[in-house]
């Protein structure tokens, strides 16, 4: 009987690994975007002659879009390129808005852990760098701000597979950004330092599809 047990749970392990390893295999390529809902807070610091002035935001919440092509370098494991954009919207006031959005542009890693014969868990890891756009209204007079922002992201997803090598995913990230300007308003000069903690909620699909040979030209036929 227990041999038996182990034989069918052999069987099992090998069949969860038959249709998600064709799709994770090395040498594979995936694209897709994911699309979520982030709670983020942030903590801006300014450094004068004076001293610091350290201000804390409340949690507030972003759109984001974040689009990527990855390839396999091993067997479940892949690294790729993704683009990550978020825009958000807080109005505390008639006279007072403040719009703010994030274009990101870096490296990604996944490793996948199957534990069915269509679905996986997987672990990804991120990098980017690019800019930051704030415009407000402050007493009804518009301010704008431009700069450069880095950023780190962690987090675990779960993918299903279907037999047409498409994966629908879900996707909890933990994000850290931070980025630094400089201002001169009137002679008065600071540095100013954001840090951002985010907490990201997104769903995508994905593509899973080998490489794409090059078509080649069938040998010609002399008609005699």
């Amino acid at each position: 009987m227990k041999k038996h047990i182990c034989v069918c749970a052999a069987a099992l392990l090998f069949s969860a690994g038959a249709l998600w390893g064709q799709y994770t295999s090395q040498g594979n390529f995936m694209i897709g975007s994911t699309f979520g809902l982030s709670a983020a807070n942030s903590t801006i610091t300014q450094k004068t002659e004076g001293g610091n002035v350290s201000t804390e935001n409340p949690t507030y919440i972003q759109l984001g879009i974040a689009p990527s092509v990855g390839y396999f370098l091993v067997d479940q494991f892949g690294l790729g390129i993704g683009l990550d954009y978020t825009f958000n919207q807080v109005r505390k006031s008639k006279d007072d808005r403040n719009e703010d959005s994030d274009i990101l542009f870096g490296p990604f890693a996944r490793y996948y852990l199957p534990f069915t014969d269509d679905m996986a868990f997987f672990l990804e890891a991120s990098f980017g760098f690019g800019n930051s756009r704030d415009d407000m209204e402050v007493g009804g007079q518009p301010q704008n701000i431009r700069t450069n922002i880095t950023a780190l992201g962690i987090g675990p997803g779960l993918t299903i597979f279907s037999t047409s090598a498409v994966g629908i995913e879900a996707l909890f990230k933990y994000n850290y950004a931070r980025s630094t300007f400089d201002t001169n308003i009137g002679g008065f000069s600071a540095k100013t330092t954001t840090e951002t903690s985010q907490f990201d909620f997104s769903v995508g699909m994905r593509f899973y599809f080998s490489g794409i040979q090059k078509a080649s030209k069938a040998p010609s036929q002399r008609l005699y």
